[in-house]
């Protein structure tokens, strides 16, 4: 059995929480926050506390708090033996290099508040410094997920930033669609099967090949109408952008 102690109490830090209580071989020992309120939570669970010095001896620490809060996290377990992760996709391994062990454990998901997960499909990406720390890892992880990657930092770095372009890029783009669909009362969900194929397309094709609309093929009139209905500026300047990258990615094509 692996022990655990969760440091954080937010959206990352809750789905692992409830994910992990599924698992014989994982015992989450204590929660640490800052707040009674953030803690009431997970108060009737398991051991909660709200002072570093009150930490309990565990196998992994796992960090879960925002990425710029970090440092300021690590500065307070100094004083653990146990292995020290985050969770963060932008941090480097690095960010805990005062610490003895370390490493990172890092679900490439986006989290919302309410909006349950299943871990099983989630990549968990890991990083260690040494065998015997990311054996501990690769237990926990492949424990809640089938998808296990060995990423660097670098690698990590690049995967949150491509993350960035297919998750909440989208979604913005999801809310001006919306935001059209209610100037024009319209309702949403008539989008819905679109987004859906959109998705789903990029298991059979590369996002290359399953491009498609009036800026792959050149269509300015098209163009220039929407550019015309767009009634927010910032919003004809997004979609001048974005179709003039297009047209500029398959010129030639």
């Amino acid at each position: 059995m692996i022990s655990i102690v969760l440091i954080g109490t937010g959206n990352v830090a809750t789905q692992l929480f409830d994910t992990f209580l599924n698992y014989k071989q994982l015992n989450v020992l204590q929660v640490f926050g800052r707040t009674d309120t953030s803690l009431a939570y997970f108060n009737s669970k398991t051991a909660t506390t709200k002072h570093y010095n009150q930490l309990l001896k565990a196998d992994v620490y796992i960090i879960t708090v925002s990425d710029d809060a970090i440092s300021n996290v690590v500065n307070n377990l100094l004083h653990l033996n146990g292995l020290v992760v985050h969770t963060a996709g932008s941090v480097s391994l690095e960010a805990l290099s005062p610490l003895k062990n370390k490493g990172v454990f890092y679900p490439l998901q986006t989290f919302t508040k309410g909006k349950k997960l299943d871990f099983k499909t989630i990549p968990i990406c890991l990083e260690t410094q040494n065998k015997k720390d990311y054996s501990t890892l690769k237990i926990i992880a492949e424990t809640i997920s089938d998808v296990v990657y060995n990423i660097n930092t670098e690698q990590r770095k690049s995967l949150h930033l491509a993350a960035i372009f297919v998750n909440n890029f989208t979604n913005y783009m999801y809310t001006i669609g919306n935001e059209i669909c209610e100037e024009n009362n319209i309702p949403f969900d008539i989008l819905t099967p679109l987004i859906q194929e959109t998705a789903l397309k990029i298991n059979t094709l590369s996002p290359n090949a399953a491009q498609t609309g009036p800026a792959r093929r050149n269509d300015i009139q098209t163009m220039q109408t929407h550019l015309e209905q767009l009634r927010s500026k910032d919003n004809q300047k997004i979609y001048k952008l974005l179709s003039e990258s297009i047209q500029k990615k398959y010129k030639n094509l």
